[in-house]
C-alpha cells in the first residue's frame, strides 16, 4: 500500500473534522438536537412548523460553505469517474442503507459515537466495512 501524497491533505481534513464536530456539539449542546444530515433533511422535508428554521438553517449552511469555498478559497471542483447512471444506483443504495441504519453517516459516525451509542459504533462498522468492501472490489476485482 502507497500513500498518495501529492492528494494527503491532513491539515484540512483536520480542520473540516474539527468544524464538523463543533458543528454537533453546538447544535446538541443548544437545541438539543443530534446533527444527523439525513434526519435533518427528512424532517425538514415533513415541513413541521416547529422545528423547521434550525433545519433549514442548517441546510442552508451545508450548501452555502462550499459554494464560499469555492468562490473565495482554493477549492477545487469535485471530480467523479463514473457515469450519471452509476452514481444514480450509488445514492439510492446510500439512502437505502440510511434507512436501514436508522441514521446517516453524520448522525451514528459523529453524533452517536461520540454518545457511546452501542448502535452507533455498530452501524458505523458496517457503513465503513461496507466502503472497504465496495473499494477493493470495484478497484481489484471488477476494474
Amino acid at each position: 500500500m502507497t500513500i498518495d501524497w501529492a492528494h494527503f491533505t491532513p491539515t484540512s481534513a483536520f480542520g473540516g473534522g474539527a468544524l464538523i464536530g463543533l458543528a454537533a456539539a453546538i447544535l446538541i449542546l443548544g437545541a438539543g438536537r443530534i446533527m444527523g444530515a439525513a434526519g435533518i433533511l427528512g424532517g425538514a422535508l415533513a415541513m413541521r412548523p416547529d422545528d423547521l428554521e434550525w433545519r433549514l438553517s442548517l441546510i442552508a449552511g451545508l450548501l452555502l460553505a462550499p459554494t464560499l469555498m469555492m468562490l473565495f478559497g482554493t477549492a477545487d471542483r469535485p471530480h467523479f469517474d463514473a457515469s450519471w447512471p452509476v452514481l444514480i444506483v450509488s445514492g439510492l443504495l446510500v439512502g437505502f442503507g440510511t434507512r436501514l441504519a436508522a441514521g446517516c453517516t453524520s448522525g451514528h459516525g459523529v453524533c452517536g459515537i461520540a454518545r457511546l451509542s452501542p448502535r452507533s459504533l455498530v452501524a458505523t462498522t458496517s457503513f465503513m466495512a461496507a466502503g472497504f468492501v465496495t473499494v477493493f472490489v470495484v478497484r481489484h476485482m471488477i476494474g
